[in-house]
């Protein structure tokens, strides 16, 4: 038995010095992983190449990069695990998806030349905005 299973207010004590003491990226990353395990996502840093996933996690930035003649818009999402890279190809801009936005996004993963992990195209879903946390 645990000092915290003996003590109910031992557990909650250490998670609140934990959240007082973690840095914010860490807070962060932990609750990324808990939505992500809530909405049956799977892990990015655990998600199989060629293989249909689903992952949740927030926009860390966007952009428009060329692809030959046709724009697309990039996004990297990251979940506290990893991050993946979404092109929607022929893009320049998609309401709600910036910076800071949680999603929720479903392809399959695939590797860049430069071994980037992507998902092309992506299916996703806007989460709401206090889905992780103000």
């Amino acid at each position: 038995m645990t000092e915290s299973t003996k003590n109910p207010k031992n557990g909650l004590l250490r998670r609140a010095l934990h959240k007082l003491t973690s840095p914010e990226i860490v807070l962060d990353a932990e609750e990324h992983q808990e939505l992500a395990r809530e909405s049956g996502a799977t892990p990015v840093g655990q998600c199989p190449e060629r293989t249909p996933v689903r992952v949740v996690g927030m926009l860390r930035t966007v952009t428009i990069q060329p692809r030959g003649q046709a724009p697309c818009l990039q996004a990297e999402l990251w979940d506290g695990t990893g991050s993946v890279e979404l092109v929607w190809v022929g893009r320049r801009r998609i309401p709600g998806i910036e910076p800071g936005r949680s999603i929720k996004a479903e392809g399959r993963i695939t590797r860049r030349d430069d071994g980037r992990r992507v998902i092309f195209n992506p299916k996703y879903e806007l989460l709401p905005a206090g889905a992780i946390r103000e």
